[in-house]
């Protein structure tokens, strides 16, 4: 059972956006409708929301086109992003949107994962993904 997590104004503003993203989901063939919302380190919040394709692996995730949004408006720091999805257990992102979230978070970004029936669960990225890659493994080793 979760415990009870304690919601600022932002992360109901975060919710709210999510949830309103989720209702535009594409999801003819799973029905899993997802939103997920990012505060930026600009203040401003992105959207997405997921998208299937009939060939299934070549749809998006919605922390996918969030993160698209994000970097469009050339923003590249996600402070926090909350993921809404069905169901009652929270809606963690997907081993590929976890790599996605760690190239444009830090250890602390927070990590707010909902499912719409169920209570949120609030993490650090750390707690999400422990021992994730990064660009720093990229860097010249002498």
């Amino acid at each position: 059972m979760l415990k009870s997590v304690k919601m600022s104004e932002m992360d109901k503003k975060l919710f709210e956006a999510a949830k309103k993203a989720r209702e535009n989901a594409h999801v003819p063939y799973s029905n899993f409708a997802v939103g997920a919302a990012i505060l930026a380190e600009n203040g401003k919040i992105y959207v997405g929301c997921n998208v299937e394709n009939a060939a299934y692996p070549e749809g998006n995730c919605a922390e996918t086109i969030a993160i698209g949004a994000m970097v469009l408006d050339r923003q590249l720091k996600i402070k926090k992003i909350y993921i809404v999805g069905n169901g009652k257990n929270p809606v963690v992102p997907c081993g590929g949107c976890r790599q996605r979230i760690s190239e444009f978070g830090v250890a602390d970004t927070i990590v707010i994962s909902h499912g719409i029936d169920g209570e949120p669960m609030k993490q650090n990225f750390a707690e999400l993904l422990p021992y994730s890659f990064s660009s720093s493994h990229l860097e010249a080793k002498e």
